[in-house]
């Protein structure tokens, strides 16, 4: 489809690749990766003809259509929601009333004559192009991706112009994803999206007939869209096979193979080298000499790049508060009329790190502003524990801020530590070199944000309220917030829309819906289980009430009939633990069946009543062991079995 040849790009007098040879194929899944700055977004904009080459050229198949969605910036307005998207059918649209124009013609002139031949041909070959477009469902189609991407029917109708930049952005995208064009590049899909919406896209793009590029700092997003990953990395491109975590497990494993060769290499033009030094005036080696002088010289040298830091950064830990930290009773929250959250009750302990899902405008960031106490409730109880302290990051936080303090000054006044410390700190939220000299007024909202949340981690309270903290964050600076707060003793309320953060972080799962607030034990993955399981408790307790009662079966299928079988969705490396806890699991079988066989024959001889005593308590726990592990084995078996 798209061909890369030498191709060689530079943003001003930076190098971002060179020497790059590159073919994409019909239905390619492809992950571009890489670190900011790196020339990751410029790249797909020199496949989506935005941008040109500096060195090389770009070969295009006939017939490919790129269509192209920015990280941000898109702004539409002049037409409703439904509108706008329908409009990327217009030449559909246009078949048809050309359609309609040939049906009436046809009925106007003799079907004997040479006209109404020519009439009739050019009818069926518009048919038959509008009926590969399905242009009988495009409505249906605009309402499908529309609800997919979050929204409800009462929004379909308002204008363009009175949504917010995200949500522009998620028209932008179901307008692309309607056009189907056979090389989709997207630039960040998931920024603006919540998860029930990024669960929608995940399924969406693997039923996509066509091939897609894009770039995302969601790794779980990446691990279920994509089946190649592009890495730009020193100042080259990398392509590996697979998913992000077979990458990640790739790309180490061959930066191995290439230190051990440098190491031979190094071994072996170091042996060169003596033999040369030592025998270089000697007449009777000189032929030995010129050989290996001559070996020496064609050898070309292996580079071993310089590894990528790794930055783990620790915080210091709060003092403890109570075991309660915080609890609602009753609690209800109103903006006039509209009622956000209605009678709800929990309790929050030491500890927990408590995630809220639930789709955009469920009420999540009101929770979070609710238990920061920045607004208060409009009925109910809302009470703190003994020695609480609130720490809460908001969606804007970088407005706090001090805007003519330099960061690492205003680092180093919030918690003295060494400048190569807070450095640190500054570099895996991208700030590096003089970026830490730079005044906080001038950075971008987005710069600002990751700034605010790095200033928090340095003096954190035992209560932190984070609202989504992802955001604008790479991979590595999620990273590195996932490894302190998982090594935080304190308790964490949050809101993220990074399905991977999310899975590693959350204790328990505070789903916000129509009100309520539904909780469930463990994290996202557990929650959606959970979930699934209940609506497949409930399609059975349905299908049996039909069973049980013939003269209702009418009425209870209506009912039933709105419960839809959910796709069993399971992280990654939740199966891959889940695997090699099945196959610990045969071990310990093994092992148990053994330790009851010797039980079992030394039972047979009799040696004392105390041994015979403690062989038969042994021989019961061990059976009893035995058993819980066969069951666990059974059930994890048939899990796993569910999901090939």
């Amino acid at each position: 489809m798209i061909q890369l040849t030498n191709a060689g790009k530079r943003y001003g007098h930076k190098l971002l690749f060179e020497n790059l040879n590159w073919l994409i194929t019909p239905q390619d899944r492809i992950g571009l990766v890489g670190a900011n700055g790196s020339g990751k977004t410029t790249l797909l904009k020199v496949l989506a003809e935005i941008e040109s080459l500096d060195y090389g050229s770009i070969t295009r198949g006939k017939g490919v259509s790129a269509g192209y969605l920015p990280q941000d910036g898109l702004s539409l307005s002049g037409r409703s929601v439904f509108a706008e998207c329908l409009s990327v059918f217009d030449d559909v649209h246009a078949m048809e009333r050309e359609l309609e124009y040939l049906t009436h013609r046809m009925s106007e002139i003799d079907p004997s004559s040479d006209e109404y031949q020519q009439v009739s041909d050019r009818f069926h070959r518009v048919q038959s192009e509008f009926l590969t477009r399905d242009g009988y469902t495009l409505e249906s189609q605009v309402g499908a991706v529309l609800t997919g991407l979050g929204f409800g029917k009462e929004d379909w109708l308002r204008q363009t112009e009175e949504f917010s930049g995200g949500w522009q952005m998620r028209i932008s995208l179901a307008k692309l994803l309607l056009e189907k064009p056979n090389m989709l590049l997207l630039d960040e899909p998931t920024n603006h999206l919540d998860l029930e919406t990024r669960n929608w896209l995940e399924d969406y793009l693997n039923d996509y007939p066509y091939a897609y590029v894009l770039i995302s700092h969601d790794r779980y997003f990446l691990d279920v869209t994509v089946k190649k990953i592009v890495e730009i990395w020193n100042k080259g491109v990398h392509f590996y096979s697979g998913n992000y975590d077979k990458y990640l497990a790739d790309k180490q494993q061959r930066r191995d193979s290439l230190a051990a060769a440098y190491r031979n290499q190094r071994e072996r033009i170091e042996q060169l080298e003596a033999f040369i030094n030592r025998f270089r005036y000697q007449a009777t080696k000189a032929k030995q000499v010129q050989s290996r002088i001559k070996e020496l010289e064609k050898i070309e040298r292996i580079e071993v790049p310089e590894n990528e830091r790794t930055i783990h950064f620790t915080f210091p830990q709060p003092k403890p508060s109570g075991r309660i930290v915080a609890e609602f009773k009753k609690v209800s929250k109103s903006y006039g009329e509209k009622q956000v959250l209605r009678d709800v009750n929990f309790t929050i302990e030491r500890g927990e790190r408590i995630a809220l899902v639930g789709v955009n405008g469920a009420g999540k960031s009101t929770m979070i502003k609710l238990l920061a106490q920045i607004e208060p409730a409009t009925a109910g109880e809302y009470s703190l524990g003994h020695n609480v302290e609130v720490d809460y990051f908001a969606q804007d936080q970088y407005k706090e801020l001090d805007t003519e303090a330099r960061m690492l000054d205003d680092l180093d006044m919030v918690a003295p530590r060494s400048q190569t410390e807070l450095r640190s700190l500054l570099g895996s939220f991208l700030f590096s070199e003089d970026d830490v000299f730079k005044k906080i007024g001038v950075l971008s909202g987005g710069e600002r944000n990751r700034y605010a949340l790095a200033r928090m981690l340095l003096h954190p309270s035992n209560f932190l309220l984070l609202d989504e903290p992802t955001n604008h964050l790479d991979l590595r600076a999620k990273d590195v917030l996932l490894e302190s707060l998982q090594k935080f003793n304190g308790t964490c309320v949050f809101v993220s829309h990074d399905r991977y953060f999310v899975d590693r972080l959350a204790t328990r799962v505070f789903e916000v819906a129509d009100g309520a607030v539904n909780i469930y034990p463990g994290n996202y993955e557990d929650y959606l289980w959970r979930k699934q399981n209940g609506a497949q408790a409930m399609e059975e307790s349905l299908r049996a009430s039909v069973s049980a009662a013939p003269v209702a079966a009418a009425t209870v299928a209506v009912a039933a009939e709105p419960v839809v079988e959910q796709k069993r969705r399971v992280n990654p490396l939740k199966r891959k633990q889940m695997e090699d806890r099945l196959a610990k699991l045969e071990e310990e079988v093994s092992s148990t069946e053994a330790v009851i066989a010797e039980s079992e024959e030394a039972l047979s001889i009799y040696v004392s009543a105390e041994e015979t005593q403690r062989l038969s308590a042994l021989l019961e726990d061990k059976r009893r062991i035995l058993g819980a592990l066969e069951n666990e084995w059974a059930e994890l078996s048939e899990f796993l079995e569910e999901l090939e």
